[in-house]
């Protein structure tokens, strides 16, 4: 949040914990991001032990249906700008597409 307001940005804070993406939304953002649904998923939570999500023959489909149920399991934050997104971590991260 720093790094925004210091490059003059006033984001849209969305708190996905209590408003997850939906399928579209999330899709668009892991083609943002570049990366498949299990590299952004957080593989230490307990929804992705409880549910073994580390199975590997779980295809794409099913780890995204599993972030939109369990939310927390996807990294975060997300900073989306100009049509590019980069997980925030670390910060200077979002200097990249400011």
């Amino acid at each position: 949040m720093e790094l925004l307001e210091e490059a003059t940005v006033t984001p849209d804070v969305i708190e996905y914990l209590n408003t997850p993406p939906n399928r579209e939304e999330l899709i668009d953002i892991l083609k943002m991001l570049n990366m498949t649904p299990r590299e952004l998923m957080r593989t230490h939570e307990a929804p992705y032990k409880d549910n073994k999500l580390d199975n590997e023959a779980l295809s794409d489909d099913e780890l995204i249906a599993a972030m939109i149920q369990f939310p927390i399991l996807i990294e975060r934050p997300i900073v989306i700008s100009n049509g590019q997104a980069v997980i925030g971590r670390p910060p200077v991260n979002v200097k990249a597409i400011l």
